[in-house]
């Protein structure tokens, strides 16, 4: 007979087993155990906490709300908010006074694809950053998730990048002239190594040929864009159509360090995540 237990404790997730008659624990491989405690996996529901930031290349600027208290959160499944699923959000929090944010009973037992911490405000674009994605276990969550990030996007910072992939890309990505980036949907990513830094001339490529002409890369102030690869920043922007839904994986072009990511964006959804290498966040 096995139990299961919850690792309060590590930012990737994993199942845990103790073993009976021993008295110790037989963590599968990789997973960590600090601080485990037990979990009903029957009706699953786990512990996401961390804190809530104005995305870094946005603060200080004039459009950067000075502070996020009390704005609501929301944990749910990007796959499902993409395709307006009314069961993608699976629990609801705030922000507190200090920035961060605990949502408890969180229930995974039908996530498909990952876990997201979202964020819809006046002045901000609706975001979502992912938090957990099963590209690393082939799971839903079966652990809490700690010290996560969720990004806050002002409309301005993204009308910037907006501005710098230009009218006529965004009307030839979506047909539309009158298209904006936060319209359209995008997803902005950072590629980073495996201390946090951000990782510059970095390529993304995509498993769907037909979605890799909306990749782009900002240039260091953020006023233009290439396809060369990323800048000191690290980052890059996917484009969506700013119709349907767009599901993808997405990997770091030379390296197989990086394990390929799942992507889910639709219409008017900013879709936020970190690209690091192995499967533990820096």
């Amino acid at each position: 007979m096995k139990h299961y237990i919850r690792a309060a404790g590590g930012a990737v997730l994993g199942l845990l087993a103790m073993a009976c008659g021993d008295g110790g624990f037989t963590p599968d491989p990789g997973v960590r155990t600090e601080d485990a405690e037990a979990v009903d996996l029957e009706n699953l529901r786990i512990l996401v906490t961390g804190e809530a930031r104005v995305f870094p290349e946005a603060e200080g600027s004039a459009a950067a709300p000075a502070s996020l208290t009390g704005m609501a959160l929301t944990v749910e499944e990007p796959l499902r908010v993409a395709v307006n699923d009314a069961a993608a959000t699976f629990a609801t929090g705030e922000v507190s006074e200090d920035g961060a944010f605990r949502i408890t009973d969180v229930p995974v037992r039908d996530v498909h694809q990952g876990l997201a911490v979202g964020l819809a405000h006046e002045g901000l674009v609706r975001s979502t950053t992912l938090v957990y994605d099963t590209a690393f276990t082939g799971t839903r969550p079966r652990t809490d998730v700690i010290d996560a990030h969720a990004w806050a996007l002002p409309i301005a910072f993204v009308d910037q990048l907006g501005a710098a992939v230009g009218a006529p890309r965004l009307q030839g990505h979506t047909g539309d002239p009158e298209a904006t980036l936060a319209s359209a949907g995008f997803v902005l990513g950072r590629v980073v190594d495996l201390n946090g830094q951000p990782v510059s001339g970095a390529r993304v490529a995509l498993n769907r040929a037909d979605l890799a002409d909306r990749v782009y890369y900002p240039s260091g102030d953020l006023t233009s864009v290439d396809t060369a690869g990323t800048a000191a920043h690290g980052l890059f922007l996917f484009v969506h159509s700013g119709a349907g839904a767009s599901s993808f994986q997405l990997s770091v072009e030379g390296t197989d360090t990086y394990v390929p990511r799942n992507v889910d964006v639709g219409p008017g959804l900013g879709v936020v995540l970190t690209v690091y290498p192995g499967r533990y966040a820096p």
